[in-house]
């Protein structure tokens, strides 16, 4: 599987680019599956003949694409969702978590509490309120935090939502669900964060991570709940489907 000379005489491309196209013929055919982790970089660089920087230049692009994520210490390994052309994108509403995760969550934890008004409630929620329902998510695979939300709501978006704060499962299926087919547009800010504002759980992997800032509208006048998604670099995949 080694590139000939010959092949780079014909395309006058970057040695780098043919390693590339290679290496993405091999995902797209299923010889590296979803999930699979690449062989090593001395292996690989063997594999097609060519110097260990050529490969991580080719490596570099496949993980900008999407294709290929890199995980400290263990290696790299094939995306899950590069087969998907119609994966649902930050342009539909929906929870942007499950969007932009791309590994495995089969629990979430939630915990939530009654604060006063603050000046920074008041920028973000943009309404008149007596109170504020602040709410942590933890987002759980085998028991390890992999992710982290924080939402807030005025007290008064409770009776809106016909919520009852005693029921933990409501208010969970509510944010992380329903609202968003109750609501009608959302704001979405992509940032970065080197830190994830959990005090209760160590998130795998934490440092260096995105950030999602969504507010999401039923009203026009103000948002029902503004929330911050942290998700940890090496697990976020965001997608925009843009058309005209």
């Amino acid at each position: 599987m080694s590139i000939k000379p010959e092949d780079l005489q014909k395309t006058k491309r970057p040695l780098f680019a043919v390693v590339y196209d290679k290496l993405y013929k091999l995902i797209m055919d299923g010889t590296f599956p979803p999930d699979s982790r690449l062989p090593t970089e001395p292996e690989l660089a063997k594999l097609f003949g060519v110097s260990r920087m050529t490969l991580r230049n080719a490596l570099s692009r496949l993980q900008e694409d999407g294709l290929v994520k890199n995980i400290h210490g263990k290696g790299n390994f094939i995306t899950k969702f590069h087969h998907n052309k119609n994966m649902i994108g930050l342009e539909k509403l929906g929870n942007p978590l499950y969007k932009c995760f791309s590994g495995k969550i089969d629990h979430v934890e939630l915990h939530f509490r009654i604060e006063l008004i603050s000046d920074y409630a008041k920028q973000v929620l943009n309404r008149n309120m007596t109170a504020v329902v602040a709410i942590d998510r933890w987002y759980k695979r085998n028991e390890q935090a992999v992710a982290y939300a924080f939402t807030i709501m005025a007290i008064e978006a409770v009776s809106e939502l016909n919520l009852d704060l005693q029921d933990e499962q409501q208010l969970l299926d509510m944010i992380d669900n329903k609202v968003y087919e109750l609501a009608n547009s959302a704001t979405i800010e992509l940032k970065r964060s080197d830190s994830i504002p959990s005090l209760k759980y160590q998130i795998l992997n934490e440092e260096d991570c995105d950030l999602i800032v969504e507010s999401v509208y039923i009203s026009d006048k103000y948002p029902v709940v503004y929330n911050k998604y942290y998700i940890p670099k090496e697990s976020s995949q965001i997608t925009i489907n843009a058309a005209k």
